[in-house]
């Protein structure tokens, strides 16, 4: 059986958390309520330090669990306890964050845990290199239902233009990962097939994921109640049951040049994708510059993090890669442990 890390990956408001639910649903994963702190912590590594040392192990551990921006408090797991089981670890990076995802599964009597934030779709690097055997699902909605959902968010700060390039990001990422990730490792389905035939479309993901179908996964609603925080109550319609009901409804929640907007730019990704245009007039000149240009710095704004990255890369205070399921350790050279051998019958009876 697999024991290998799941994330769940797309554009916000594409279904990330009823899939999560779904998966929360199999009796052998758990998926948390988002976290974070596995980016921030990566991208800090060299501050953390080497984590084959006891006390650099215990600084980190105590940053995820104390500190206020990592949502750590809703994973409900004994902080003293992760902070004890980080120390006594394997000393890399993977190693201390997977650990706060293994004990959450511990939680639920559960083999495997998996993760979800959206934004991960366009940090599978970073993601793999803590987690070298991790899954990905990449969860793709319409475009334009994404944005018009987007736009109404409570936490969302930005406008359309940003909207129409987050899903246009999402996509493109999942183009690269598509070319470049091994079958076994990448997997894409789309919101509006899950919805419309949720028992067909998991047993497809599960045979990805190597696991068995299991009939609750179609019915998430109990998981809500303990994977979805009550304070997102965008997230509401997760503790009800599967519905297509907000399929194609953009047509009525974005203004005419939204509209125009999503097709002119977004139109052969769409198509790509399955869905249909509606031959909407072309956005105006005005719309499309301010479009390139949000575009244009969100894309100078990734080059910097990346170099960043590449730049640290060079000067790894220690170990990254996680040390904590089978393949991991094979990958990075640990001796699989034996069980000890019977002892032998006595050959003079």
């Amino acid at each position: 059986m697999s024991d290998r890390p799941v994330f769940v990956v797309g554009c916000p408001r594409s279904g990330t958390t009823m899939l999560q639910l779904m998966l929360h649903s199999h009796p052998r994963i758990a998926v948390p309520p988002e976290t974070r702190f596995l980016i921030p912590a990566y991208m800090r590594r060299r501050t953390f330090g080497d984590m084959r040392l006891a006390q650099r192990r215990r600084a980190l551990a105590e940053w995820v669990a104390g500190d206020r921006t990592t949502k750590f408090k809703e994973l409900k797991i004994d902080q003293d306890d992760y902070v004890r089981q980080a120390v006594e670890g394997p000393g890399s990076l993977g190693s201390v964050l997977g650990t706060t995802f293994r004990m959450y599964a511990d939680r639920f009597d559960k083999a495997r845990w998996g993760d979800k934030r959206p934004s991960y779709v366009k940090q599978v690097d970073y993601l793999l290199r803590m987690f070298p055997d991790a899954q990905f699902i990449h969860l793709i909605r319409d475009g334009r239902d994404c944005v018009s959902s987007l736009k109404e968010m409570p936490w969302y700060t930005h406008n359309s233009f940003h909207a129409v390039s987050t899903w246009a990001e999402a996509i493109d990422a999942g183009v690269r990962l598509r070319k470049t990730m091994p079958e076994d490792s990448y997997y894409e389905l789309r919101y509006e097939d899950l919805t419309d035939d949720p028992s067909t479309e998991l047993k497809k993901l599960c045979l990805f994921l190597e696991e068995d179908f299991d009939p609750a996964m179609v019915s998430p609603r109990e998981a809500a109640a303990v994977a979805v925080p009550p304070h997102k109550v965008w997230h509401s319609n997760t503790h009800g049951d599967v519905t297509r009901s907000r399929v194609g409804s953009w047509a009525n929640r974005l203004d005419a040049w939204e509209i125009s907007l999503c097709e002119q730019v977004l139109g052969e990704r769409l198509e790509a994708n399955g869905y249909e245009l509606t031959g909407a007039p072309p956005a105006s000149k005005a719309h499309l510059a301010i479009f390139q240009k949000t575009a244009q710095k969100r894309r100078a704004s990734r080059m910097r993090k990346n170099m960043r990255d590449r730049i640290n890369r060079l000067r790894e205070p220690g170990p990254v890669g996680a040390l904590l399921t089978t393949t991991q350790r094979a990958l990075a050279g640990v001796p699989q442990q034996r069980a000890e051998e019977p002892e032998l019958a006595d050959r003079s009876l």
